[in-house]
């Protein structure tokens, strides 16, 4: 009797492993998904659930053809695609629980399918890693992506950044297929993602780069060998003419229909469509347009992104291997222009480039604003770690040596994700601090806040007397001689963040700036309060670091000089200061 081998396969071990990546990544994304306590503490969250929520069909077809139809959310920062999702799913729940359709709970739906999204997103890049270059790397990609910080943060809000990169990545795929393969099917579900993309955000329009690649690639390749025998490359101008003109034209097509059945009011609605749509243009363009965008004033393009990317989003290590892992690769589409998957691998470069010159040059930068590339640049960073592997192999012989190194690196890479999911272990810092003035401070005193931030406390506020104090206002002396008035009856400031005091106190220069965008005495006005020199003294500050722990070995990052909004949602410093007696 022959006894059977149950030991695994190699593909069995390598099923396993992408199991295991993929548990990984969903505990880091779920765990501490409620990280507010249920107080809707993510402003574009907050204002996706506020406009998805009255969302219904309207009662007959002309209703639903009017501008003033209950489908309409009248919101087009962001594509109306996200909304409808959110308003369908949480109906759906609300059979099974009542509230869950309700504002106190639908945006813990919303994270939730946000996890589920960027789950989706790590398996995609396996498959496409497995596609392009092998099992291996593309496990390696996913494993990156499963452990990148920003990725695992992005994925506690619902915000439509993580949707979008799983679409693009998505439409990447799909046309990747229709270039192996072209077929009208291919190029109708290339349309339809690519629609569904736009319809979730409109800077998806950077995908016209790749998908006009994927249509013209074998041209560009035969072209690139015989630039100067234009008797080799003319008699395929035909084809390529055939190839725009059925498959193009498929996409183009599809891609308009889908981005109207999912944001139907963006025709609907136009002009309010056009005018919400060229203010966030503007916005983008320049810093000066909103309060909120003034932090990025004198904002050095690309290498802003660069440093969030690598100091916060993936972590020194990781995106050291991600931006080495770019270079690495464009050499080889460039050096190796007759390999096998040089168009394959060319589309996605071409995204990449594209949509970093376009974003990268934005006048504000979101860290969000990155997040598609985020896939991309970790399946760079999975490619040079392949060949890294491969060098070191041939190298060195001992096992134990080669065991030692990896366990290092990959003990080094996951000590920033574990040290930054470590801020959802503890409450929120302005639930913190909003139990700590209702237990502190007397009831009937009078607090001052900061208009543009979140009112502290979050409950029983009609225990106090609250001043408003308007700070981003231009510095005039009507503006301080109501601040003034305010700070004379304030018993205690309350500041939710750095939101206002980290940029208000760089625009200083006069000469340089704008007509009422220079903050002289806004920034002398924080310099004296936190001196004391203003009359109120520090009482308490609540604040919570990325921090790494293991037996008495406490390994703690002060990320306040990340992007404002790496920190002013989940875990932002509050301070309070009492007038001195």
């Amino acid at each position: 009797m022959k006894i059977k081998n149950c030991l695994p396969t190699e593909e069995g071990k390598l099923e396993i492993i992408l199991v295991i990546i993929l548990s990984l990544g969903f505990f880091l994304r779920v765990y501490g998904l409620n990280w507010d306590q249920g107080f809707h503490l993510h402003p574009d969250e907050r204002a996706i659930v506020m406009f998805s929520l009255p969302l219904h069909f309207p009662s007959s077809i002309s209703e639903f053809l009017s501008a003033s139809s209950t489908l309409n959310p009248h919101f087009f920062a962001y594509g109306s695609l996200p909304l409808y999702i959110l308003k369908a799913i949480g109906s759906l729940a609300s059979i099974f629980n009542p509230l869950a359709s309700s504002y106190g709970q639908i945006n813990l739906i919303g994270r939730f399918l946000c996890v589920l999204f960027d789950i989706g997103t790590v398996f995609l890049i396996f498959v496409l890693g497995r596609k392009l270059f092998s099992k291996t790397i593309g496990m390696l990609a996913s494993f990156f992506y499963a452990i990148s910080v920003f990725p695992i943060q992005a994925a506690h809000f619902y915000a439509v950044d993580t949707p979008l990169t799983f679409f693009i990545l998505l439409t990447l795929y799909l046309l990747i297929l229709l270039y192996e393969k072209p077929s009208k099917k291919r190029a109708f579900l290339v349309g339809i993602l690519f629609g569904v993309s736009l319809a979730t955000k409109t800077s998806a329009l950077v995908l016209v780069a790749s998908i006009g690649t994927a249509l013209i690639a074998d041209f560009i390749l035969i072209f690139i060998k015989n630039s100067h025998r234009p008797k080799v490359w003319f008699p395929h101008v035909p084809k390529l003419l055939k190839t725009l003109f059925t498959d193009g034209l498929t996409v183009l097509i599809t891609t308009i229909i889908s981005f109207i059945v999912f944001e139907p009011y963006a025709l609907l609605d136009f002009k309010e469509f056009l005018r919400q749509t060229l203010e966030q243009s503007q916005m983008t363009h320049n810093p000066f347009i909103f309060p909120f965008t003034l932090q990025y004033v004198g904002k050095i393009p690309y290498f802003y992104e660069l440093k969030n990317i690598f100091l916060w989003g993936q972590g020194p290590i990781l995106a050291t291997l991600s931006f080495l892992g770019i270079f690495y690769l464009l050499f080889t589409i460039l050096k190796k222009n007759k390999q096998k998957k040089w168009a394959q691998e060319l589309i996605l470069m071409i995204f990449f480039i594209i949509y970093f010159a376009v974003v990268g040059k934005f006048a504000v930068g979101w860290m969000r604003y990155m997040l598609p590339l985020y896939p991309l640049l970790c399946l760079f960073g999975a490619v040079l770690m392949y060949r890294i592997n491969q060098f070191l192999k041939s190298a060195i012989k001992s096992n134990l040596i080669l065991n030692t190194l990896y366990l290092i690196l990959y003990t080094s890479i996951l000590i920033w994700p574990l040290s930054f999911i470590n801020i959802y272990s503890k409450p929120n810092t302005r639930v913190l601090a909003s139990n700590w003035i209702n237990q502190n401070i007397p009831t009937g005193k009078t607090l001052a806040i900061e208009h543009w931030d979140d009112s502290l406390p979050l409950v029983n506020q009609q225990n106090y007397q609250i001043l408003t104090l308007s700070l981003y206002d231009q510095d005039t002396p009507e503006k301080w001689q109501i601040i003034d008035q305010q700070l004379s009856q304030a018993d205690y400031i309350i500041i939710a963040s750095n939101r206002l005091y980290t940029p208000l106190q760089k625009l200083t220069d006069c000469n340089k700036l704008p007509p009422g965008r220079c903050y002289t005495k806004t920034s002398q006005y924080y310099k004296n309060l936190f001196d004391g020199s203003l009359g109120f003294k520090r009482i308490a500050e609540f604040y919570v670091y990325p921090t790494f722990e293991i037996g008495d070995l406490k390994l703690e990052m002060n990320d306040s000089s990340a992007d404002e909004s790496f920190t002013v949602y989940d875990h932002p410093k509050v301070i309070i200061l009492q007038k001195i007696p």
